[in-house]
């Protein structure tokens, strides 16, 4: 049986249709994501699936039983709690369980052979162990650690934390809480690559089923096994991961346009025979056909090709207002004219990025860089080389310094120690994360004005509506923006700027899929040369020809060649930081990098060989819980056998949960 079951699901504002007809189904162990431009309803759609928002029509039946867990955009928590207590909460049941299991306790060392007691015991004990209370505390800790909260984090109050950071605790508790369906809306917005990757991996083992709304493709193609895709009234269901609905997408848009053109090339060859026939002899059967071709096109024109094609008459016109009048035939002809392709997307905005010249062959050089701020260094940069064409990916945790890197290129903050080169006839475009440049006070005609004193305002208007800016849009202040509009405007800026490097910090933060995929369309044709910060891993993937790395706790930048998924196998495989040395290296200087080379080499050795062990610890503490369970789900008769294992139990769990902390604690520092 389904858990969410809904049928001919619709959603008005006003005379305005979000979607209307939606059937669909939710069944155990589901793993779907939602895709779509923004604005198409995607969170609307799951907050009237889980009940959260009413349907204007249609139904929605919930497996009775079903147990929800919802993550919205944006968490709120009204409770005073840390983020280690509203952990908790997701285990009350198990700590009222330990707190009756203790209170047994109690009274079995004053009535060892209380018969009655020791069945409750047992009962209350196996229950416990089910619902995981030998482990919880690990489970909160790895977790926590898995979605990047720090240790010191566990203890701070939810208010204190930033709005992401709520976000992420609520998704903690969620994934703690275990609900049959987990329903996510943009659970990536506020992880960085390595927390997004442990979800990737957590979620792989998730028993429930999985709902989410997500515009990070690499994120959706690892996680799930069903795309429904909202299109202009409804949605679509397709079967396999992101890339397989892209390929089964390109061709049922392909029968689409086929049979589009069909039909268009139908209603031409009667509006022929119209033009031929209406003043002869088979005037009143032209009249007729006129009579039908202006109504099919006025329907057309209202709800779509696929809606009427897909429809009987009587269907149709339930669902179209047409004219009483007649249209001419020269009318007729000019609104089939104007009848396009299938609506298969809302536009994207368009964008063209060109370099008005070409640079010289070496675009960017480091020299003993070191960055960060006075006092706070972040970070030590190997001495490298960006060539034309070229694309790097800078990558690394929330707040490592990767935007104060690409500043320090910009010559925007100077570096603590050593230089930047910057090679010959370099243009530079700058998009930032945070769209400083954006001037709050300008209009976004001002906002255009600043990079392109040269255009017209009619003609800024113009180039506006290429970003989805339209009409009076123009006249709005910066400050008026939402943060995807401001993106939009900061790339139209850029388009314009002609320049042959781009350094672009998260650029696809608050794109929709569509725009991603033509934000990645523009890039990969760009004919200059790329710095790109981003959390991206798709966009990463389709165009990086090298992935720096930087690593908070060794202080390091790591250098990789290749897309992101030939970095994910160096990684694998033990990657090596780039560090070759210049020609104007001492052999002096070069042997203590050698001997620094083979130090950290050794400590790698070590470090993974105390891994291993740590590893074949676990393994074995792991298989005597689980023995000592299995003997406490059949205690024993004899109170002071059943204390024994008690205490054992307890004492393993202790131990296994010492080894899981120097085992985190190790692979911290591996990693």
């Amino acid at each position: 049986m389904s858990l969410i079951s809904a049928s001919r699901l619709a959603k008005s504002f006003g005379p305005v249709d979000l979607f209307y007809g939606i059937n669909l189904q939710v069944p155990p162990h589901a793993r779907v994501a939602i895709v779509g431009p923004n604005g198409i309803g995607k969170t609307t759609l799951l907050r009237i699936l889980i009940g959260e928002e009413p349907a204007s029509e249609g139904t929605v039946q919930r497996a009775r039983g079903t147990r929800i867990g919802y993550l919205p955009q944006e968490a709120s928590f009204e409770s005073g709690h840390t983020l280690w207590e509203e952990c908790l909460q997701a285990f009350d049941e198990v700590r009222r369980l330990e707190s009756e299991l203790e209170l047994l306790n109690q009274q079995l060392r004053a009535a060892p052979d209380d018969a009655a007691l020791l069945e409750r015991y047992g009962a209350l004990q196996h229950r416990f162990e089910h619902l995981g209370g030998y482990t919880y505390e690990t489970d909160i800790r790895r977790v926590l650690s898995g979605l990047g909260f720090s240790q010191r984090e566990f203890t701070m109050p939810l208010t204190q934390l930033s709005g992401g950071q709520r976000t992420r605790a609520l998704l903690a508790r969620l994934l703690l809480s275990k609900p049959d369906l987990l329903v996510l809306d943009e659970p990536t917005n506020h992880l960085d690559i390595a927390a997004v990757e442990w979800l990737e991996n957590h979620l792989a083992q998730w028993e429930g089923a999985v709902l989410l709304v997500s515009h990070d493709r690499y994120f959706i193609d690892r996680v799930c096994n069903t795309i429904w895709e909202m299109r202009p009234g409804g949605l679509e269901i397709y079967r396999g991961n992101y890339s397989a609905y892209l390929q089964q997408r390109e061709q049922r848009w392909a029968l689409r346009r086929e049979r589009i053109q069909a039909e268009k090339e139908r209603l031409q060859k009667e509006i022929e025979y119209i033009r031929r026939n209406i003043a002869g002899q088979n005037v009143s059967q032209a009249r007729g056909k006129l009579r039908r071709v202006s109504r099919i096109i006025e329907a057309i024109e209202q709800i779509g090709f696929e809606a009427v094609l897909d429809q009987n008459w009587a269907q149709v016109s339930t669902q179209v207002h047409i004219s009483t009048s007649l249209m001419s035939v020269d009318e007729a002809q000019r609104r089939l004219n104007r009848l396009g392709s299938p609506n298969e997307q809302t536009e994207p905005f368009r964008i063209h990025l060109r370099a008005r010249q070409r640079s010289g062959n070496l675009v960017l050089r480091t020299e003993n860089l070191l960055v960060g701020y006075p006092g706070n260094p972040l970070f030590r940069v190997p001495d490298l080389e960006l060539r034309r064409l070229e694309c790097a990916a800078v990558i690394g945790p929330n707040g490592a310094g990767k935007s104060t890197f690409l500043k320090t290129i910009l010559g925007e903050l100077p570096p603590l120690e050593g230089q930047v080169r910057l090679g010959a006839s370099l243009q530079i475009g700058y998009f930032a994360q945070a769209h400083e440049r954006l001037h709050p006070e300008d209009t976004l005609i001002q906002a255009i004005e600043r990079v392109a004193p040269h255009m017209l305002p009619a003609e800024i208007r113009s180039y506006l509506g290429r970003y989805h800016f339209r009409g009076d849009d123009a006249f709005k202040t910066v400050s008026m923006l939402s943060g995807g509009e401001r993106g939009r405007l900061a790339l139209a800026q850029l388009a314009l700027s002609g320049a042959n490097l781009l350094l672009l910090d998260e650029p696809s933060n608050h794109l929709d899929i569509p725009s991603q995929e033509i934000l990645q369309t523009v890039l990969a044709d760009y004919q200059g040369t790329i710095l790109l910060v981003s959390h991206d891993r798709y966009l990463i993937d389709a165009l990086a020809t090298q992935v720096w790395e930087v690593h908070p706790q060794s202080g390091r930048l790591h250098i990789f060649e290749g897309n992101y998924r030939a970095f994910q196998e160096s990684r694998t495989n033990a990657p090596q930081e780039v560090t070759a040395p210049s020609k104007a290296t001492s052999a002096e200087a070069y042997r203590r990098q050698q001997r620094a080379r083979n130090r950290t080499k050794a400590e790698a050795r070590r470090r993974a060989q105390a891994l291993a062990r740590l590893e074949e610890e676990i393994a074995s503490l792991e298989a005597q819980l689980n023995e000592l369970s299995a003997h406490l789900q059949t205690p024993p008769t004899d109170p002071q056998e059943l204390r024994r294992l008690s205490e054992t139990y307890n004492h393993t769990q202790q131990t296994l949960e010492e080894r899981y902390a120097a085992w985190e604690e190790l692979a911290a520092e591996e990693a």
